[in-house]
């Protein structure tokens, strides 16, 4: 072999061997996120985000919940990167009882939450001494109590915002017998209450229609219970994380609210 030959294939095996080293790390570079979401119809919907953030370079690992409560206390010790499950009123309850430091970082969704019955068709049909299940939890519960208020059944004191509580109910004209339950097991609870206030995608997750099962839902336009993607703080422009908010925000994702939920769950950015 001569030596001219020699140093052609020497100087090829060099620039496929820097090719290689060159290529090499894109693939290893590729970018990742885990994110916390509930089970059920929002992890459904978290599927198409992860589709979406895949066009994008974003690898999205998808960690499914089954209680509200576990999920911002897995970000705040790092076990995920962001979580997609909750609104303002809930966060802000948290990190008043839990001191997290976590933040807001973009809009997902709307899921109106309504008061199901399986024994009435109308809330005017509800007689006194009605029971009535809603969340346990402080801004779901307060949710409820606004719901319940706006049609009527009960009246609270002034000034308690987004977020009162049982003892904030100033008068119910039909002795409404109101329980907290778990979020979670309304659903199951229903056929053993008059009405429930339950959450979407509890709802959803126990086979009820917003649609066909509620005598009444909160507003949708203008609703102050948004959800959004949550990430510690100091995190919060984090590249992935951005890249992540956008998946979320796309079309694709709109299109698939539309067509899976039909109004149960709307785009709120």
């Amino acid at each position: 072999m001569s030596v001219f030959t020699r140093r052609t294939l020497l100087a090829a095996s060099i620039a496929l061997g820097a090719a290689l080293t060159t290529a090499l790390p894109v693939a290893a570079q590729q970018k990742s996120i885990k994110v916390g979401v509930m089970s059920g119809a929002e992890e459904e919907v978290a599927q198409v985000v992860k589709k979406v953030a895949a066009t994008k370079g974003l690898n999205v690992e998808l960690v499914p919940f089954s209680d509200y409560a576990l999920v911002n206390e897995a970000l705040e010790r790092k076990d995920l990167d962001a979580n997609a499950f909750q609104h303002k009123p809930y966060l802000d309850a948290q990190i008043a009882a839990r001191g997290y430091k976590i933040m807001p970082v973009g809009f997902t969704f709307v899921q109106p939450i309504g008061l199901y019955s399986k024994k009435v068709k109308a809330v005017a049909e509800l007689k006194s001494g009605a029971k009535i299940g809603i969340p346990n939890d402080p801004s779901n519960g307060g949710r409820a109590l606004n719901l319940l208020a706006a049609q009527g059944l009960i009246k609270l004191k002034d000034g308690k915002g987004l977020s009162p509580s049982l003892l904030d109910i100033a008068e119910n004209p039909k002795n409404i017998q109101i329980s907290e339950l778990d979020a979670a097991q309304l659903p199951r609870a229903l056929p053993d209450l008059d009405a429930a206030v339950i959450n979407t995608d509890h709802a959803l997750n126990g086979g009820l229609d917003i649609r066909k099962d509620t005598i009444a839902v909160e507003k949708r336009e203008g609703n102050p219970y948004a959800n959004f993607v949550a990430a510690r703080k100091g995190d919060e422009n984090r590249p992935e994380i951005k890249t992540f908010v956008e998946a979320y925000q796309s079309p694709e994702v709109a299109k698939f609210l539309d067509e899976r939920f039909k109004g149960a769950i709307i785009p709120a950015w």
